[in-house]
């Protein structure tokens, strides 16, 4: 079994409540989502996430809003919608749950 097979289902496991929880903060640029993954070692390329975030929006958890951009053409932000923060709060104490198990078990060794 290869490592970086299981390494790649465990990120993708937590990249939904990471971009959810980058919208939280606010409209959010696609470009600079994935900024910020990459910043905390989630890499991940555009044709990963824009499908994700088109599932997310197709679900009601994100809206966007298209605005002018100085720099080219209009820019897409997402933000959440309000079903969208009920689900990332939710997503929140799932996760702290589970690290908190996941962390018992590892003191374990």
């Amino acid at each position: 079994m290869k490592i970086e097979n299981t390494q790649s289902q465990m990120r993708k496991g937590v990249l939904e409540y990471c971009i959810l929880t980058l919208a939280s903060t606010g409209e959010v640029y696609a470009s600079d989502i994935i900024t910020h993954l990459k910043e905390a070692k989630l890499i991940v390329v555009e044709g990963t996430l824009y499908p994700l975030l088109t599932r997310l929006k197709n679900a009601g958890l994100l809206k966007y809003e298209w605005k002018e951009s100085d720099q080219g053409p209009p820019r897409k932000y997402y933000s959440l919608t309000e079903e969208g923060t009920k689900f990332n709060s939710q997503l929140a104490d799932t996760w702290t749950e589970l690290s908190n198990s996941v962390n018992q078990l590892t003191q374990l060794k």
